[in-house]
């Protein structure tokens, strides 16, 4: 299976277009945020339906250092997956995501997860992050792009991976997160291809 994408080259820095954050004149401020274009082909004849999956294994474990001046979130601190994207029960006659489908700017309180005309969205980890905050809290589903935190010394790397699937939906809760996600489709994964890219705030990460 082979994955594709006009937006992102693998294994290069992902354009600021497909960014939630991006640099600004006194720190990071929000990005275009559009979810980006995507193509894949070879699959198994078999596929009853496609699963997108954007994660970030990148992310500080603790938030103590997170986006506090003076101070750095450390190359070596223990990581955790944070996801970006979650878009499953995809028709088998698609084969390519449009640019800014399903994502063409911020939107407070998140988009609306659940079905859509491309797929089903799942619940993205921005969720938490942004927990109870009276301005930015709620369910943030489908796709929502990198912002990672401008004191941190490590390059954040997101993997954006087509499942091929032997179902035709994973049935899962309109409010599944990634991990529902991930164990979902365990057993049903016939074939799948990935494409990473990178991105970071600090300019000195690496």
């Amino acid at each position: 299976m082979k994955i594709s994408s006009r937006s992102i080259a693998a294994g290069a820095c992902i354009p600021p277009t497909y960014a939630m954050g991006v640099p600004g004149t006194d720190g990071p401020v929000p990005g275009p945020n559009k979810s980006p274009h995507l193509a894949w082909a070879e699959f198994p004849p078999e596929t009853k339906s496609f699963a997108i999956v954007c994660h970030d294994p990148d992310v500080p474990s603790r938030g103590d250092d997170v986006n506090k001046a003076g101070r750095v979130v450390p190359y070596d601190l223990p990581r955790v997956d944070f996801y970006h994207w979650l878009l499953i029960d995809i028709a088998p006659s698609t084969t390519e995501l449009a640019e800014g489908v399903d994502s063409d700017g911020i939107v407070p309180k998140g988009k609306r997860p659940g079905r859509t005309a491309i797929g089903v969205r799942g619940i993205n980890d921005y969720t938490s992050w942004f927990g109870d905050d009276p301005d930015m809290g709620g369910d943030y589903g489908g796709y929502d792009g990198p912002w990672p935190p401008f004191n941190d010394e490590r390059l954040h790397h997101y993997h954006f991976t087509v499942y091929a699937l032997d179902v035709p939906s994973l049935g899962l809760p309109e409010k599944f997160r990634g991990p529902g996600a991930m164990a979902a489709m365990k057993g049903h994964v016939l074939d799948k291809a990935e494409l990473i890219g990178t991105y970071a705030l600090n300019p000195t990460a690496r």
